[in-house]
């Protein structure tokens, strides 16, 4: 179970216990680099603004707007996820690739030009089934989003 820190957004109270809105800011591990200033990814991660993430959990347990918690995140979805993110368009462009350079080369007579076009459509195809199979994830995943503690109310 991976967890991480979360602002309470809104709090609805249910019948069964609480509907709670959490934000989420995403961290890198670029502030404790000590190569950060010389790296790309280092520099990007402090041109570009933090994402926040929203979550929202059900919870018998009382929270208030404003108060910070710990919540648990499932870390075979989470690895899932990461893994579906980078395969599956590396692996459509392999195909794309390989079936370019077996039949529509050989086919139109062409070169090396339309394997790498064919490759670059069929990898930007693999990202868009990839976002589409990611957004079915995290449904089922923001379901299984755990109340851990609650922290306390921030420092002024």
């Amino acid at each position: 179970m991976m967890t991480a820190l979360a602002t309470v957004l809104s709090v609805k109270s249910l019948s069964s216990g609480f509907d709670v809105e959490l934000s989420c800011e995403q961290k890198t591990s670029c502030g404790t680099c000590s190569s950060q200033k010389s790296c790309g990814t280092g520099i990007m991660s402090k041109a570009l603004a933090s994402k926040a993430l929203h979550w929202n959990l059900k919870t018998s347990t009382e929270v208030k707007a404003g108060q910070i918690v710990e919540i648990g995140l499932p870390e075979k979805n989470l690895l899932g996820s990461a893994a579906l993110v980078y395969l599956v368009p590396i692996f459509f462009m392999f195909v794309g690739a390989i079936l370019s350079q077996w039949f529509i080369a050989p086919i139109l007579l062409l070169g090396e030009s339309v394997v790498i076009i064919a490759s670059l459509l069929c990898g930007a195809l693999g990202i868009f089934m990839a976002r589409q199979l990611l957004s079915r994830i995290e449904k089922h995943t923001s379901k299984k989003v755990i109340l851990l503690r609650v922290l306390g109310d921030p420092i002024s």
